[in-house]
């Protein structure tokens, strides 16, 4: 596998409010911090370099996580939502990226396969490339360099690239990951139990 260049993004600032104001980032899994596991599937995955947005107890995440070469942007508006986010990691890439994965710290069922299975579409020519399961679209996404500035500017609240991804639906080539991943994304006590048991 191999991402060529291809930088990751990866959007770990959230307070975790529905899961009593624990840090994304910082939730255990598989005996480490999430934000860890996120990394080593963008890397896994060929991705590079990477980037990560960090934002509620940004501090203590820095001391936690042991996040190597991974260029750690912090995220002082954090609290007004992802889009935020998304706007910082954006400024924080390479001049020369041609795109950007765009992976959330939160999905721990999505796989190194998945996230290049969104490389190769890249590679094919897809500017805007979604994961999929079951014909619906999730995370993560793959973002074209010359979609970054619209990306930034609808980047707004919550509602990170969703902007985007409607403006151009057209453009937009999702990948079936179904079989090799799984969507859902970390937000309540009982996520937290099923995932990490």
């Amino acid at each position: 596998m191999t991402g060529q260049g291809i930088p990751a993004l990866v959007l770990a600032a959230g307070g975790g409010r529905r899961l009593g104001g624990r840090p994304k980032a910082l939730l255990p899994y598989r005996g480490r911090p999430l934000l860890e596991h996120a990394l080593g599937v963008v890397r896994a995955a060929g991705c590079g370099p990477v980037v990560a947005v960090l934002g509620a107890a940004r501090a203590q995440v820095r001391a936690a996580a042991e996040t190597g070469d991974c260029v750690l942007v912090d995220n002082p508006a954090w609290e007004s939502g992802m889009g935020s986010s998304l706007r910082a990691g954006l400024a924080a890439l390479p001049a020369d990226a041609t795109g950007v994965l765009v992976m959330l710290v939160d999905t721990p069922g999505v796989t190194p396969q998945a996230v290049a299975r969104l490389l190769a579409e890249h590679r094919a020519g897809g500017e805007l490339v979604a994961a999929a399961y079951g014909g619906r679209r999730g995370h993560p996404v793959l973002i074209g360099a010359r979609f970054f500035a619209e990306a930034a500017r609808g980047a707004q609240g919550d509602a990170g690239a969703r902007a985007l991804l409607s403006a151009h639906a057209a453009d937009l080539r999702l990948v079936e990951c179904g079989d090799i991943a799984v969507p859902d994304d970390l937000d309540t006590p009982a996520d937290l139990v099923r995932w990490t048991g």
